[in-house]
């Protein structure tokens, strides 16, 4: 009788029936588990030790194409390239079940929180940066029938060295019907443009009791159509002004709000940081700003908060959204990666920008601390 209760509620709310794994949790390694580990790596197929693949200039390699169903539990990549901002101009991208657009579209570095096309070493839940050059991604990526993830070179250099390790969990049964997909979207602002350039320290009265209750110009992290859970995000900012660049609001517009159905109090507070970060870099499982600057033009930031207590959930869209400064009153430089699960097919993603227009640098926008116009 039990049996039978269970069974119904199941298949009322979407549980799991029994033998059925959720494939967004970690399996229990006290339990007999009904999947195979595989791994597909860029070992060397002689037995020698030439472990790497060669990326050559406006290739496309094939890093994973397997059947399913399965669930990716992890990526390892590293680079050999010589060519500056290479983790800008090489395009990781990833494709479920045989769909015509990408799921995940971003610049390598960008992907794994490396917005600015500099690495450093970092550690959280779902991506790690560690010596040297070790990039992880731990998000899991369940597919029906087919899994294909490539990187392409949209640089001018041979890539001498493309190492990576990505292990899967295949399984003998279709994964339960209401499975989301992986997804991750690349935005950029260059610069986000600010609505003034007549200030000194964004404290001012007149900055501050502007007022922006509908986002209108915030910075959009991503914007999807369908239903899902949105797990979080990664961002760099490079500031073409000084003083502080923070005070933007995070905004989420949830099943075609108007007005934000979750609004925040900064930049700094999403991240789950307060006072400017303190000029402290830090980094925890599900939050941290790894990379600080000094508040002035051309000081660098990196960023990245987690939802995994508790994703923001959407039924029919979300945009997901932040101010560049207060009221949107700054002109800095912004590079982001959103992370989200959703049912196919995804609304299309915004073009990717040209590689020229993805590398950091600073522009003249005007205000204190900026570049002058040549």
């Amino acid at each position: 009788m039990r049996q039978l209760v269970y069974l119904v509620l199941a298949l009322e709310l979407g549980l799991p029936l029994a033998g059925q794994e959720v494939p967004g949790t970690p399996p229990d390694p006290t339990q007999p588990q009904q999947y195979i580990l595989r791994r597909v790596s860029s070992w060397d197929r002689t037995g020698a030790n030439d472990d790497s693949r060669p990326l050559a200039v406006g290739k496309t390699l094939t890093l994973l194409e397997e059947e399913g169903p399965g669930v990716i539990s992890h990526i390892w990549i590293t680079i050999g390239s010589d060519e500056l901002f290479y983790l800008k101009k090489l395009v990781l991208r990833m494709y479920w079940d045989n769909e015509p657009s990408p799921s995940v579209e971003a610049p390598l570095g960008d992907f794994f929180g490396l917005g600015l096309g500099e690495y450093f070493v970092y550690q959280s839940a779902f991506l790690a940066v560690a010596p040297t050059r070790g990039m992880n991604c731990f998000f899991a990526m369940p597919f029906q029938k087919k899994a294909l993830i490539t990187l392409t070179n949209e640089g001018q250099q041979l890539v001498r060295e493309v190492y990576f390790n990505i292990d899967y969990r295949a399984y003998p049964k279709p994964l339960p019907a209401e499975t989301l997909y992986f997804h991750a979207q690349y935005r950029q602002a260059t610069p986000a443009v600010g609505w003034t350039t007549n200030w000194q320290t964004g404290g001012e009265p007149w900055i501050d009791k502007k007022p922006n209750l509908d986002g209108a110009g915030n910075y959009t992290w991503m914007e999807a159509t369908g239903h899902g859970n949105f797990m979080g995000v990664t961002m760099s900012v490079l500031q073409n002004q000084d003083s502080w660049l923070g005070e933007g609001d995070d905004m989420f517009f949830i099943d075609g709000a108007k007005l934000p159905s979750i609004t925040g109090t900064g930049t700094e507070d999403y991240f789950l940081g307060a006072y400017c970060w303190g000029g402290e870099a830090f980094f925890f499982d599900t939050f941290g700003t790894p990379v600080t600057g000094l508040q002035r033009a051309g000081s660098r930031w990196s960023m990245y908060r987690f939802h995994r207590d508790a994703p923001i959930t959407f039924t029919k869209s979300l945009r997901a959204t932040v101010e560049h400064g207060h009221a949107n009153h700054r002109s800095d430089n912004y590079f982001s990666v959103a992370f989200w699960y959703q049912n196919e097919p995804h609304a299309a993603f915004p073009p990717l920008p040209a590689v020229d227009q993805r590398l950091p640098r600073l522009y003249a926008v005007g205000g204190p601390g900026a570049a002058q116009p040549r």
